[in-house]
């Protein structure tokens, strides 16, 4: 089984490259499951049923969030009926919406998502380590094939989480920080790691946002509207094989394609 995790969707330009890109992916490579961060796909910030719709309808199966899941008040239509969106799974309990589900394609084994935020330098929510044993042991008994979006600022705990599941979840990948890192490995126990699997928008930016603003706010500190930027636009992400008898990851590749631009 292959499964294509893309990294943190930005505004309409990531919208459009998840449009654009999914399809050919797809066939270029046999992906059976797409799994997506779509919590900044609103303007940047945030996710909407209009934003998910549209991730959605590009080919994307299963949508992931973050610490900014709560930017749009329409999200609670969201968490309240989309079971394939995921918002962090250590949000307190009666928090509306689920921090996991259970995907099942058509003619594929089931694949669990689950979605942990951390908390350094973070929200203090639940403990992530704890929230993530019990909830892994559950869905054991469902499926093997597991996989795990960490959002989370610090490396040491995205690594940490990953070596914590090591052996019970497929993959690990970590999201918020916008910048892919070169870390894809398998640990010893079988599981995929990548510590930030990048973003999907404009890349002549900062993170996906204009970068005249974010320079004057770093030299003035004065409050700045930080717009979405429009050029190079990239997808990225990773794409992990796994042995659907034992969830085993089997190998796990870096993802950056770019949209090529529009032809004036």
């Amino acid at each position: 089984m292959k499964i294509l995790f893309i990294g943190d969707i930005v505004g309409e330009p990531g919208r459009r490259a998840v449009t654009a890109l999914v399809p050919k992916l797809r066939a270029e490579h046999g992906i059976d499951v797409v799994i997506a961060n779509g919590e900044n796909s609103a303007g940047g910030s945030g996710i909407t049923p209009a934003t998910a719709a549209e991730i959605f309808a590009g080919g994307v199966d299963v949508i992931t969030s973050g610490d900014h899941l709560w930017d749009q008040k329409e999200v609670s239509q969201l968490l309240q009926n989309e079971p394939r969106f995921v918002r962090p799974i250590n949000y307190p309990p009666g928090t509306a919406g689920n921090g996991s589900m259970v995907f099942r394609g058509a003619g594929l084994p089931p694949v669990g998502v689950l979605n942990v935020q951390g908390r350094t330098f973070l929200a203090p929510l639940e403990h992530p380590f704890m929230v993530m044993d019990a909830e892994v042991k559950r869905l054991r008994a469902i499926t093997p094939v597991l996989f795990v979006d960490v959002h989370a600022e610090a490396t040491s705990e995205k690594i940490a989480m990953g070596r914590f599941l090591d052996g019970r979840v497929s993959a690990v990948i970590g999201t918020h920080t916008h910048v892919q890192t070169a870390d894809e490995q398998i640990f010893p126990g079988g599981t995929a790691f990548l510590c930030d699997a990048g973003f999907t928008g404009p890349h002549e930016s900062i993170l996906g946002r204009e970068i005249e603003p974010i320079i004057k706010r770093f030299l003035t500190q004065t409050p700045q509207r930080f717009g979405v930027a429009s050029e190079r636009i990239i997808l990225q992400g990773a794409l992990i094989e796994v042995d659907e008898s034992s969830g085993r990851a089997l190998s796990i590749r870096r993802i950056s394609e770019a949209l090529p631009p529009v032809a004036v």
